[in-house]
């Protein structure tokens, strides 16, 4: 228990900090700027790998519920691979007497379309992590996936992520890319830094399209 509650305070030190906008010791994916196209960054990202669920329902509703899934499994819903070494956060067990751990919060929160009404989001997991080294998931609905190195047109903003600045932003992306010789490659995606309580002028949002270099 005590170390339950150990593994939650820092937790809740890490979102009092984002409250303001500090993403306090957040790891993010690592990434390569390439190119700018006027407020785009082009960015090419090395494999990486990520807890996933499939979830249904609205924009926010599907990422909502998405959320806790994989929260779920990054504090402590998970069975144990092998032991690995790790300085935060602490391990614990659960009462069905197998070993679980929790997983260090990255950033960011992606979703991406996967049908009518169906979302895939994702968390990525930390980089120092191998796909053998990662606790399984309890859940079914949650799995891990390598995701394969990719070049992304980037757009950031601010305010809440709602349907219609998401909607406007994601046009505002593929606009600024006609022409500019980088082609779009599927839909574009969302990807969101900091929890629903952090101040809205302060969270860091983006969209993002795989992109290919134009013929």
């Amino acid at each position: 228990m005590m170390k339950a509650l150990v593994g939650f305070a820092a937790a809740l030190s890490t979102a009092a900090c984002s409250t303001v906008g500090i993403r306090s010791g957040t790891e993010e994916p690592a990434f390569e700027q390439i190119a700018r196209v006027g407020d785009l960054e082009i960015r090419r990202y090395d494999d990486r790998i990520a807890a996933q669920t499939v979830v249904s329902g609205d924009s926010g509703e599907a990422r909502n519920a998405g959320f806790q899934k994989l929260a779920g499994y990054i504090f402590g819903g998970n069975s144990e691979r092998m032991s690995i070494s790790m300085t935060a956060p602490v391990a614990q067990s659960d009462a069905r007497g197998g070993e679980s751990q929790t997983i260090a919060m990255t950033a960011p929160v992606a979703q991406a379309p996967s049908g009518t009404d169906r979302w895939t989001v994702q968390f990525f997991m930390p980089a120092a992590y191998t796909m053998d080294e990662l606790p399984i998931p309890r859940d079914p609905a949650v799995e891990l996936v390598v995701v394969p190195a990719e070049t992304y047109a980037v757009l950031k903003f601010s305010g809440v992520g709602s349907v219609s600045a998401v909607e406007a932003r994601k046009a505002e992306l593929l606009t600024v890319l006609a022409g500019s010789g980088w082609s779009p490659r599927g839909e574009p995606v969302v990807w969101f830094y900091d929890p629903p309580w952090t101040l809205p002028g302060l969270r860091r949002n983006e969209v993002a399209v795989r992109v290919e270099r134009a013929d």
